[in-house]
């Protein structure tokens, strides 16, 4: 049963695809942390500005600081039918793209309410409600919803 309505190829999500495609460095804030990740040893030096009663001169500083990379995860939304389950978006998209999902979040959007004066006086009315899911694909995986378009 199909249950992708269609791809959501708009702005908003490219931003959030172009977001979480790059490579981040975070810092990690515990020795925890830096062991889960692997974080390396880095050297960032900020300024210190003196007290005014003792000393005028911005100082430098040294901090030693673990930082470590998170890989690049991209995501690709689409609109989907309200009563698909994620394991069958996930199911249905892994077949239809080939690609290795690690992810999928889902987000219910209620139907807008919506009215409009005419001549006959005012009409009011709904629009449909929509199930968006966004997924994360396995690292180099990719989409190309332009690929049959000749």
């Amino acid at each position: 049963m199909a249950f992708i309505i269609k791809p959501l190829v708009t702005e908003k999500m490219n931003a959030i695809t172009e977001q979480t495609s790059a490579d981040k460095k975070l810092v990690a804030n515990s020795d925890k942390t830096a062991q889960k990740y692997n974080a390396v040893e880095e050297k960032r030096s900020y300024t210190v500005k003196g007290n005014a009663k003792k000393n005028r001169a911005d100082k430098q500083k040294e901090k030693t600081v673990r930082v470590y990379t998170r890989a690049a995860q991209p995501k690709y939304g689409f609109i989907v039918k309200p009563e698909a389950n994620k394991l069958e978006i996930k199911k249905e998209i892994e077949s239809l793209y080939g690609v290795t999902v690690l992810d999928v979040n889902t987000v219910r959007y209620a139907g807008k309410r919506s009215a409009r004066y005419t001549k006959a006086g005012l009409v009011k009315g709904q629009k449909n409600a929509f199930k968006k899911a966004i997924v994360t694909l396995k690292e180099g995986d990719t989409i190309d919803f332009y690929s049959n378009i000749k």
